[in-house]
């Protein structure tokens, strides 16, 4: 059923012109919103808990924009399957290149920090043709094998190279030609409460990731954060923020602080454009919180500021 539902239904749509696919995602948002609402309670409690000021009329009136941005997400996510590179450098545009420039000509290896904000996957395919340095994804493997295979295809036919969290040091370490970027998402659900970063984030307690911060250190890669902005409906812009050079100058939790802090930021100015379909909170503050992050920091600098 994968097979026949990729090869006759999904890729045949891919190839359709966005402006064909955007009556669809037109179509589809009318359904989220008047009939058949799309993870509609879960949506709505995470906005009203990142957004306690909001009235009724406010909270409604961002969950259609949410639901007409996020089937545009669907449908550019679908292009993304057989979208070529010409029409990835016309749609998505870096605006401060040179940063990543500066960086290749240090030869130093970077990790691109972000969230599941705007247009993330043009990103993954374009990444590796955007910039002069060698790209890398970590990516969460989908349950599907099927799929999973052949999404990743897709995203790798530009260069990208996908690469798991029980993979990813091997690869790293004996990838020698040319300096590297690793693309990471830094605002999904952690699988651990007691492993995760815990902050303030959206107006409540919140585990993060706290890859990003270790791989940094453990691999003394510079800190770019990316934010995607819309600047119209099939064209997004790329700014780049460097947040650090040297990653073990800084203290245990402030890279995780400094990426997260900048991503909500964003989510503040425009919410709609954030995938608040994520079941983002579902982690229980752990009861023991304050000494948890005592034991998370001493670990973590006997690891790397020894």
């Amino acid at each position: 059923m994968s097979r026949i539902a990729f090869y006759v239904f999904v890729m045949p749509l891919s190839y359709l012109p966005l402006a064909v696919l955007y009556l669809f995602s037109n179509f589809l948002s009318f359904i989220f919103i008047y009939i058949f609402p799309y993870r509609k309670k879960v949506i709505e409690q995470n906005i009203r808990n990142s957004f306690p000021q909001y009235v009724d009329n406010e909270v409604n009136t961002l969950i259609k924009k949410f639901y007409r941005h996020f089937t545009d997400t669907l449908v550019e996510g679908i292009k993304n399957l057989s979208i070529s590179e010409k029409q990835l450098r016309k749609r998505l545009i870096v605006k401060n290149p040179e940063l990543m420039e500066q960086l290749y000509s240090q030869k130093r290896n970077v990790i691109l920090v972000s969230g599941h904000y705007n247009n993330w996957e043009w990103l993954i395919s374009a990444q590796n043709f955007l910039f002069k340095h060698q790209a890398f994804g970590i990516g969460m493997p989908l349950s599907n094998k099927f799929w999973n295979d052949k999404v990743t295809q897709r995203r790798e036919r530009f260069g990208m190279k996908v690469v798991s969290s029980s993979n990813y040091k091997v690869k790293f370490q004996t990838f020698k030609k040319k300096p590297y970027a690793v693309l990471t998402l830094g605002d999904q659900s952690p699988a651990h409460s007691t492993k995760s970063y815990w902050m303030n984030f959206l107006n409540q307690q919140t585990a993060v990731l706290f890859g990003t911060e270790f791989m940094a250190n453990e691999f003394d890669f510079a800190v770019v954060f990316f934010i995607v902005r819309k600047i119209r409906r099939g064209y997004y812009e790329l700014e780049l923020k460097l947040l650090t050079e040297e990653p073990k100058s800084l203290k245990w939790g402030e890279i995780t602080e400094i990426h997260t802090t900048l991503l909500e930021h964003e989510i503040i100015q425009n919410p709609a454009y954030w995938l608040w379909s994520h079941k983002r909170w579902k982690r229980e503050i752990p009861q023991d919180l304050t000494e948890l992050k005592i034991h998370q920091k001493k670990r973590f600098e006997s690891k790397f500021r020894t």
